[in-house]
């Protein structure tokens, strides 16, 4: 094949089908040829429509966006699909288009397949998946649920774990010092003004004769972090974030942390903290919404307002009197809680919430964000710092 034949190949796969029109086709390239199948098996019509539950896979005649194929009378199927994309694709690619297959179609045969699922590179995509769809879980698949949803949590976790910790920990009172010799609580104001009689003017450097260090908000009274999260679909993806970092929380000594669940009802799990699989399991979207129920709940929780922080999960569409949870935020706030509200938690956070309710809640006292876990742990950081 010359290198003309292999650009207008490349070209096709781009522009799709309607490159065909202008007579650009993967022609005899039959790599080309192959990844255009596989991408096609992806968009191909009714696949979006697959995704509750549908079967595994449509023929390639069916489609009319995409030509090519593997041969008349022959259907792909989803796990002929996840062997050739792991033949034919480098990891990073390969995880984009498993994403988008488990979004796509093939569902009921994923949930149904322990073979199959073990197959699929684990990713928060996969883990949001099989907790929309547990119900749908036989008992080995469930089995294998779990531990894929361990495996990603455990990877997040690792992730986030050194920054959060960083962020929490390395809080400190800026009116106290400490003995310890901790290099990121050094005071370096107090250094350079205590240590200016040691200043050589001959050199034109100061000699520092002694270091000062602020005292660890750690060894203070402890924090109280309260964590609520919206069982809502469209939080799922905060949730998942919600839930690692409340584990993250939970192993530190400065902080005590609760944790809940809400829709119109309240799902304790703070004895399950430490435990995020766990939690994870126990979401049940769908229902209503009642965010003021759970602020109310949470306010109950709360033991001394200037050393609490509330961190509210939600996409902000309240299922009752929008003014219920203005004033109950005030009402916290105005008691000297911290209220942090989150529209979107994640790497990869698209923020989909009521914007207007938002900053009303943003005006009776409620910090908004919509940011990664690091972000969240440094804003928290500096409300303990004061």
């Amino acid at each position: 094949m010359s290198t003309d034949e292999h650009l207008l190949a490349r070209w096709r796969l781009v522009l799709g089908q309607d490159a065909e029109s202008h007579q650009i086709t993967c022609g005899r390239d039959a790599e080309c040829t192959r990844v255009e199948e596989l991408v096609g098996f992806l968009f191909e019509e009714g696949a979006a429509g697959e995704n509750g539950g549908g079967g595994g896979g449509s023929s390639r005649g069916q489609s009319k966006d995409r030509t090519g194929g593997i041969g008349p009378g022959h259907a792909m199927n989803v796990p002929e699909w996840v062997d050739a994309v792991s033949e034919l694709f480098p990891r990073q690619a390969r995880e984009v288009m498993e994403r988008e297959l488990v979004q796509r179609r093939g569902i009921a045969e994923l949930l149904d397949e322990p073979k199959l699922l073990e197959r699929i590179e684990p990713n928060v995509e996969l883990v949001k998946t099989l907790l929309t769809h547990k119900d749908l879980l036989n008992e080995k698949t469930r089995i294998l649920a779990r531990k894929i949803i361990q495996q990603v949590v455990e990877e997040l976790k690792k992730k986030m774990q050194v920054q959060v910790e960083q962020a929490i920990t390395g809080a400190i009172r800026r009116d106290k010092h400490s003995p310890r010799r901790v290099f990121r609580n050094l005071d370096l104001k107090t250094t350079l003004r205590r240590n200016l009689q040691h200043y050589d003017s001959d050199s034109g450097k100061l000699l520092v004769d002694r270091m000062f260090f602020y005292a660890a908000e750690r060894n203070k009274r402890p924090w109280h972090v309260i964590i609520a999260v919206d069982q809502s679909g469209s939080m799922l993806d905060s949730a998942i974030f919600s839930a690692v970092m409340a584990s993250i929380f939970a192993e530190l000594p400065a902080v005590k942390t609760s944790l809940f669940l809400f829709d119109t009802e309240i799902a304790d799990l703070t004895d399950q903290v430490g435990q995020p699989v766990d939690v994870l399991l126990s979401i049940q979207l769908g229902g209503g919404t009642d965010i003021t129920k759970a602020l109310e709940y949470g306010a109950q929780l709360v033991r001394e307002p200037v050393r609490t922080i509330v961190v509210l999960i939600t996409d902000f569409f309240e299922g009752r009197d929008e003014k219920d949870l203005i004033q109950q935020v005030r009402i916290m706030a105005d008691s000297g809680v911290r209220m942090i509200g989150l529209g979107a938690l994640g790497y990869d956070a698209r923020p989909a919430f009521n914007k207007t309710t938002a900053a009303k809640c943003r005006k009776a006292g409620m910090d908004i964000l919509s940011c990664t876990p690091e972000k969240l742990a440094e804003c928290m950081g500096q409300i303990i710092r004061g």
